[in-house]
């Protein structure tokens, strides 16, 4: 994969230029003719909004709080909604508390490639695994949780950092007959970035909405991931787009 090689992440550096912008894409015609309304083959995917990842959190993305009540804007416009959640187990793999020596936010080299080394986050049951406060979605259909092989990390809401093990998430979504992913959340740069990759590999239109998501940025992940996302096609919107 070029660009944001999901196996060799911590070795993107800055520099990458941005995404291209919606109307360059399969949204063009929508946005020509005024706003986004969703229908029902769209599904809105809400991406570990989650206590761990806001002001506060362990793990916490800056301004990541800023995307609740945006996101709670949005899923109302939307019949289908799933909600993913971080579900670590206490001895998780990716934690850098469990490898003598290392710090947050190094990496190692895995069966599967390389992991960043975070802090412990989003813990099997712990109030830091929680929805955000103020995250208020009653009509969600699904809710997947990703993580919880303490032997392989999972940023995409489709599939685990291996690039084999599923969630089953494609399978579901695609006997509702849905064709188009709208995402938002945390972080864009790893699990948003990750979960619309995932989505046009699975064969789903995607768009991130972006102004509803809320990056990490290490060396210049944001823009790599935004680079790497236009060049598999998925479009990069603002929630004003939708009507």
């Amino acid at each position: 994969m070029s660009g944001f090689d999901r196996r060799s992440f911590l070795k993107v550096t800055g520099g990458a230029a941005l995404g291209a912008a919606a109307g360059g894409g399969w949204l063009a015609q929508a946005l020509a003719a005024g706003k986004i309304t969703p229908g029902p083959t769209d599904v809105f995917i809400v991406v570990d909004v989650q206590k761990c990842f806001v002001p506060g959190g362990s793990l916490a993305v800056n301004k990541g709080d800023e995307v609740v009540p945006i996101i709670n804007a949005l899923a109302k416009k939307f019949q289908n909604v799933v909600m993913t959640q971080d579900w670590h187990t206490a001895d998780h793999v990716s934690f850098a508390s469990k490898h003598d020596g290392k710090k947050p936010f190094e990496s190692i080299k895995l069966g599967y490639g390389n992991q960043v080394l975070w802090p412990d986050h989003c813990v099997q049951g712990t109030d830091g695994a929680a929805f955000a406060p103020g995250l208020d979605i009653p009509h969600a259909m699904l809710v997947i949780r990703k993580g919880f092989n303490r032997d392989i990390d999972s940023y995409s809401t489709f599939r685990e950092a291996d690039g084999k093990s599923t969630t089953g998430l494609a399978g579901y979504l695609k006997a509702r007959g849905i064709k188009t992913c709208y995402l938002a959340g945390l972080a864009t740069d790893f699990c948003v970035a990750w979960s619309a990759l995932d989505a046009r590999k699975e064969g789903f239109k995607a768009a991130v909405i972006e102004d509803a998501s809320r990056g990490i940025d290490i060396n210049g992940s944001i823009a790599a991931a935004w680079k790497d996302m236009a060049g598999k096609g998925v479009q990069r919107i603002q929630s004003a787009d939708f009507a």
